[in-house]
């Protein structure tokens, strides 16, 4: 049992240290285009559909929350934000890349292309049916937590180390030294170990480099103190609860009698507006344990944090895209299933 713990630890903790710097990385860039991203957006459909499918498939919640702010703003139809959060899969997304990458590419390709169909399709249905979105939403001034001014954008040296940066750095630090002494991560040196190992040098160099007020909001007190400690809780029980379930029970022939169950729940707890639960399917699938319908089903239906801010606006044009991610999910998944995917 202890071997399935310390086992179950380590890859955690190889899954975690990927997620923040790949979290951290994109959070960056993310802020340093914003304000391009609102010029670039505003147009026809078509090209609402693509951007906002787009971010939507992009790893993690970030890009979800800039559709959201679009939507709120006006500048996204209800169907370009709805085909926006089908593309979306959340935190695990992260995961996905650090424990199958080219499955994972192909996945995000497969939900960007349907969250553009779902958009046009959503869009043709709620103008029959003269649907309107969130105008009051239009009205609001919404500051995302992505967005800083211009003067923040970039980087400066900053005069005294605070003891959070500090704590950050030597945590990167850490992790740089485990990752190339093998103790966890890659144990080869093949090209996963050493992109890993480039990702932590470049987090270091931001992390080092921003200023405090970027490193204070944006990297400590939304990614260090809201995602990163989940991930890794998430992660660390599902990795324990299914290597126990291989030892101990016959996993693999209790879920394939009841593969279609499995996907009626992986549609079920992607309403779960929350980065965690839908892990289970992730690691699931990197065992082998379930096929790719499933998984798909699950990263349709589920947006992680995503769909949170909007939450707070609107909760029928909430309920409604939950439904339709819903509905697509499984009308997709029992298709790819009945093909044997």
């Amino acid at each position: 049992m202890s071997d399935l713990i310390a086992g179950s630890f380590k890859h955690a903790l190889m899954i975690t240290t990927f997620v923040f710097v790949m979290m951290l990385l994109v959070d960056y860039l993310n802020v340093v285009t914003s304000g391009k991203l609102k010029a670039v957006v505003r147009g026809n459909k078509l090209r609402q559909y693509t951007i906002a499918s787009f971010l939507g498939a992009t790893p993690g919640c970030l890009g979800s929350f800039f559709n959201v702010s679009f939507y709120i703003h006006g500048l996204l139809s209800f169907g370009a934000i709805a085909g926006a959060m089908v593309a979306t899969s959340g935190d695990e997304a992260f995961v996905m890349l650090s424990l199958f990458p080219e499955k994972a590419l192909l996945l995000f390709g497969i939900l960007f292309v349907l969250g553009i169909f779902s958009a046009g399709i959503i869009d043709f249905i709620a103008d029959k049916f003269k649907f309107k979105a969130c105008n009051e939403c239009q009205m609001l001034q919404v500051h995302s937590h992505q967005e800083i001014d211009q003067s923040e954008q970039h980087t400066a040296t900053v005069a005294g180390v605070s003891w959070k940066r500090a704590l950050l750095l030597l945590g990167l630090v850490v992790a740089l030294l485990g990752v190339f002494s093998g103790w966890f991560g890659p144990h080869d040196w093949g090209w996963k170990k050493i992109t890993t190992l480039v990702l932590i040098g470049l987090t270091i160099i931001v992390s080092g480099s921003v200023r405090d007020h970027y490193l204070e909001e944006h990297i400590w007190n939304h990614l260090v103190k809201k995602h990163i400690w989940r991930v890794f809780l998430w992660t660390f029980s599902a990795l324990l609860l299914i290597q126990f379930g291989l030892k101990y029970i016959d996993l693999n022939h209790l879920i394939g009698e009841n593969l279609i169950l499995v996907l009626l729940l992986s549609a079920v707890i992607g309403i779960i507006p929350e980065s965690g639960p839908h892990m289970i399917f992730v690691i699931l699938y990197s065992k082998g344990l379930i096929p790719f319908s499933v998984l798909l089903t699950s990263s349709i239906v589920q947006d992680g944090h995503g769909i949170l801010p909007l939450l707070s606006y609107t909760l029928k044009d909430s309920l409604y895209i939950k439904i339709i991610n819903m509905i697509i999910g499984l009308a997709v998944g029992f298709a790819l299933m009945a093909f044997g995917v």
